[in-house]
């Protein structure tokens, strides 16, 4: 069964030496062989330092309580003797910062009580252990219901940015979106819903920021979330709306190949029903990587509004018709008309459809229902794996 550890400590007992230490390590390898066996949730409800910290690391999932938890290898008067940095307690491992920019952390809670309500809501969606099914209560939403707004979410302009959170919402049951990480990678959304009453996990490229492009941190996110679910038998949602992986030297430099590749990596190993919806843009490389049919996905579907190209019209046509623009006698209006006639064969998702890459493109009125189908059709697939003692994913 589930495993919640609430931790609240000052770290090891200096005066027990290597004993201390052995009772940390034996934690730990005890985290580490039940990890994908059951769940295993960490609570933060006062300081968690030094080697104590790898427990919660290990686990799935780590609450904090704003103000009153705190996590870190070395404390701030350590810092300040050998670095000379002068941190708080807060700025240097509080609810906040692991939150939003170490990634450490998944929730974040006004005070203890809180806390406890959201570890409890998050249980809802986990089954005991590994052998069981992700869980299903009867659901008081329709599964023939279509949602109107979603027909007019995605703006008429392919650079203008809109909330994916509206997309899941209109297509999940009660509109209720249980998010994991919040605060942190925010170009990603993960977390988890209900369909037809059954629990799904659900990743999404966010529009809204950084135009959903796929960065280190949010590669890193979904991969963690999409082990996690296949781990449990929890189905998986996607929604794709993504331009690309972010470009930059700060990116290339801190191993977006590599980051990227974890996300690639996790959605390829999963083995739950795989569903994907594109919304708009899909493009490169990402488009791959965002549980894409040819990396095992079950059911793809694409929006009227889907774009499915290697990379959008203005950048295509300066590449692919590069010496008919210069040596055109005007070559703006060249370079528009070239742009119009790519946007008219690619900014559709017609082409994919036609290939077999997209099952079908769908009102976005009607996801729900098609969504809820989909999954009765896929939920008890069984797919058969080449025998091996693990993979190596690209840490």
């Amino acid at each position: 069964m589930p495993h919640r550890g609430i931790n609240d400590s000052g770290g090891a007992r200096i005066q027990e030496g290597v004993v201390s230490l052995a009772g940390y390590a034996e934690i730990f390898h005890r985290n580490v062989m039940a990890s994908g066996v059951v769940p295993q949730i960490s609570v933060i409800m006062g300081p968690c330092a030094g080697g104590a910290v790898y427990s919660p690391a290990i686990t799935d999932f780590v609450f904090m309580v704003e103000e009153t938890s705190h996590m870190f290898i070395t404390g701030p008067d350590v810092i300040k003797s050998v670095t000379g940095e002068d941190v708080s307690f807060e700025d240097l491992g509080g609810a906040a910062t692991h939150n939003t920019k170490s990634g450490v952390a998944h929730f974040a809670s006004p005070d203890e009580e809180t806390c406890l309500e959201d570890v409890r809501y998050l249980l809802s969606f986990l089954p005991e252990n590994n052998l069981e099914s992700a869980p299903y209560f009867p659901p008081t939403d329709d599964p023939e219901r279509a949602d109107e707004e979603l027909a007019s979410l995605v703006p008429d302009s392919n650079n203008r940015p809109y909330d994916m959170r509206e997309a899941i919402s209109g297509v999940v049951d009660d509109g209720e979106f249980f998010e994991v990480q919040e605060g942190w990678a925010q170009n990603l959304v993960v977390g988890f819903a209900r369909l037809d009453g059954h629990a799904i996990g659900v990743v999404g490229n966010q529009p809204a920021v950084l135009a959903g492009t796929l960065d280190m941190d949010a590669s890193v996110k979904g991969a963690r979330f999409v082990r996690f679910c296949d781990a449990f038998n929890i189905p998986l949602l996607t929604f794709v709306d993504v331009p690309g992986f972010m470009p930059g030297t700060d990116q290339e430099w801190g191993g977006i190949i590599r980051h990227g590749a974890k996300l690639l990596y996790a959605f390829s190993e999963a083995t739950v029903p795989k569903m994907t919806v594109i919304t708009r843009k899909a493009y490169g490389g990402a488009y791959d990587v965002m549980n894409s049919k040819h990396i095992g996905a079950d059911v793809n579907v694409a929006w009227p509004t889907g774009e499915v190209a290697v990379m959008g019209a203005p950048a295509a046509v300066g590449i692919i018709f590069r010496r008919q623009i210069s040596e055109a006698e005007d070559p703006e209006a060249k370079r528009a008309e070239l742009i119009a006639d790519y946007e008219e064969r690619f900014n559709n998702p017609m082409v994919a459809a036609e290939m077999g890459f997209i099952d079908d493109v769908i009102d976005p009125r009607e996801t729900r229902p098609y969504l809820i189908r989909a999954l009765s059709m896929i939920r008890t697939k069984r797919p058969e794996r080449p025998p091996r003692k693990h993979g190596n994913i690209p840490l």
